[in-house]
């Protein structure tokens, strides 16, 4: 009997607990107790509407508290917007409280807008209050004189809200001081004009207002490293005196091609004249025995032209011996 009295009240404490659970989870009184004790006027009703609207209350509620103890003087609608717009509600509010400790005027609107473009409205405040030192790669430039200088720059920036949204970023001042380097050194007579005088670099590219359109305001431009790199003229012409040589050098070979072309040529005239010499000559004979056959000329005819032949090439011999022998040279087909 015992056993049977106990099972009831333990299902109607199983019933209870269930019961008290769905009620403090669609109706967060200790949230509600917590933001009442900070002076935070909410009702219970609301805070279940936002059960209803999918909206975690402690993430508008914990925030409603900081801003109320800050005294910002935000709504719970304000909140609840921003947080159903996908914003981060916790940070907004700790921009705000920074911003107001800073001294630095930044309206609830213009936070929620900052932080829904995808910005950290609070790193922004914080660098407003602390600037922030950027880099840049080393940037190499070429003076007037040819040769190279590499320049590293440090640039000191200040986060602007105003312009936070639609604001370029930091690559932006990154590449225009790049930019500024490149065209301070490029317009300089001599490297040593740039390694002497290194500020001359900072205060053109401070002129020229590199922070426009940017979310940063530029405060200084430092000098951080200047060196010297390579002999960029010298290399270019060096580069140009090969490259004129290499022209050179084709268009010499393009005209040696043509003059052994052209004494291949003579030489192939020279053997067709010849040939056509062989031709002639070989017409001599053949007159001559049509001669005999004719009875236009004896044998004491030939007789004699065959010695006055002989006689001529005597004399032609005594008289030019080197000629004669470079003729028989040429008419020597072995040389």
């Amino acid at each position: 009997m015992m056993d049977s009295g106990i099972v009831p009240i333990l299902l109607i404490a199983v019933v209870v607990i269930i019961v008290l659970s769905v009620f403090f989870s669609f109706f967060p009184v200790m949230l509600w107790i917590s933001a009442l004790a900070s002076g935070v006027r909410i009702s219970i009703i609301t805070l279940v509407a936002m059960r209803l609207r999918r909206v975690t209350p402690s993430r508008i509620v914990n925030p409603m508290i900081k801003a109320t103890k800050a005294g910002l003087g935000l709504s719970i609608n304000q909140l609840e917007s921003h947080y159903l717009a996908g914003g981060n509600v916790d940070r907004v509010v700790n921009s705000l409280i920074a911003a107001q400790r800073a001294n630095i005027p930044l309206e609830f609107e213009r936070a929620a807008a900052i932080d829904l473009a995808g910005r950290d409205v609070l790193q922004a405040v914080q660098m407003s209050v602390n600037p922030r030192v950027i880099e840049t790669p080393v940037v190499s430039a070429v003076a007037k004189d040819g040769i190279e200088v590499k320049v590293k720059a440090r640039v000191t920036v200040r986060a602007n809200i105003d312009r936070l949204v639609g604001g370029a970023g930091e690559e932006t001042i990154i590449a225009r001081v790049g930019e500024g380097i490149v065209s301070t050194n490029g317009s300089s007579d001599s490297h040593k004009d740039v390694l002497e005088h290194p500020d001359l670099i900072s205060r053109t590219v401070l002129e020229k207002g590199l922070d426009a359109g940017t979310a940063f305001e530029i405060l200084s431009i430092d000098i951080a490293d200047v060196s010297v790199g390579n002999n960029i003229g010298a290399d270019l012409q060096t580069e140009q005196a090969e490259a004129d040589k290499r022209i050179a050098q084709a268009k010499a070979e393009e005209r040696r091609a043509m003059a052994v072309a052209q004494e291949q040529e003579m030489k192939a005239r020279v053997v067709e004249m010849r040939a056509r010499v062989v031709e002639s000559e070989s017409q001599v004979p053949l007159a001559m025995a049509e001669a005999f056959r004719n009875g236009q000329i004896g044998v004491m005819d030939y007789m004699n032209y065959r010695n006055i032949e002989a006689d001529t090439q005597m004399r032609g011999s005594i008289a030019r011996p080197e000629d004669r022998q470079g003729d028989n040279d040429e008419s020597n087909p072995n040389k």
